[in-house]
This record gives structure tokens, C-alpha cells and sequence, in this order.
């Protein structure tokens, strides 16, 4: 199986919290699948298109940075996502499976998935006040900053 989810899920995005939170919860679908039909040989994978889309049209272009930011967008097309797609449902990828990938143009991504990060810990367990003072001050120099799709793939497409 390929599912099509969106960085709009994956890094976030301003105005798109229920298409959002749909297209990440086609991520732990799709692992869930991977996961359960192991056993009987079914693979599940999900592909984060960059392409051009009526979807898209709408972003706004009232700056000159805009407006080159949208001829960008317009020469991804689905043609350069679907020979992952076809790669993915192929016996070729008989080893793929649970991953979650990004086409852009002529780039392929491996995205990473939710791992823990850093934690801390107390033997004598946690108040409010403790994680205000110890847990939250250890644990922010490793928290994941507030991006935009566009902010972590910030270069042109190649």
C-alpha cells in the first residue's frame, strides 16, 4: 500500500490543523498496517507529494518572493512522484516497509518518524513545580522548533 500524506502533517503548516492532523494520522495508519500484515507479506508506505494542485493554487502571490515561490511549486508535478509510488507497489520494494518518504522535484527524502528525543527523569517522581524548574529547562534545548514546511525545505527544488 501507498498512502499520500503531506509535510502539511508531517512539519506543519498555518491554516491546515484538520488537514493536518488527517494527513499524519495516515502515517500511523499506514505503520499499523506495515506493522499488522508483516506476516502476511503486505507492505504499507507513505509518499509526502510536493506537486502543483488546485489544492495549492490558492496560495497567495501579492509579494515578487511569493510569486517566485509559486513558479517554483508549479514545475513539481505528479509525473515526478509516481515512479516512487510505482517502485513502492513493485517487488523491488519487497523490503520496504513503515517508511514515510518526500518527493520534491527531482528529490527523494527519507522523513523521520517520532522517536524520543531526550528525557529526564526523578526517582522521587515529578510535581508541576519540579517539571517548571528541572524538567522543562533540561528538555528545551532539544525541543523541536515551530517550522513550516517551507522553513525546512527552504532551498529550491532540484
Amino acid at each position: 500500500m501507498v498512502h499520500m500524506t503531506s509535510t502539511s502533517g508531517l512539519i506543519g503548516n498555518f491554516g491546515q490543523a484538520n488537514y493536518s492532523a488527517a494527513k499524519l494520522g495516515l502515517v500511523a495508519l499506514s505503520k499499523s498496517i506495515a506493522l499488522d500484515m508483516q506476516k502476511f507479506g503486505v507492505r504499507s508506505n507513505c509518499i509526502a507529494p510536493f506537486a502543483w494542485s488546485r489544492m495549492i493554487g490558492t496560495i497567495p502571490t501579492e509579494t515578487p518572493e511569493e510569486q517566485q515561490r509559486v513558479e517554483r511549486m508549479k514545475r513539481m508535478t505528479p509525473a515526478r512522484i509516481a515512479p516512487l509510488a510505482v517502485y513502492l507497489l513493485s517487488d523491488a520494494a519487497a523490503d520496504v516497509s513503515a517508511q514515510v518518504f518526500a518527493v520534491r522535484n527531482n528529490e527523494i527524502f527519507l522523513m523521520s518518524q517520532p522517536r524520543p528525543l531526550r528525557s529526564v527523569h526523578r526517582s522521587e517522581g515529578w510535581t508541576p513545580q519540579g517539571i517548571a524548574e528541572h524538567g522543562m529547562p533540561a528538555l528545551k534545548a532539544s525541543f523541536v522548533p515551530m517550522d513550516r514546511s517551507a522553513d525546512v525545505f527552504c532551498w529550491d527544488p532540484v
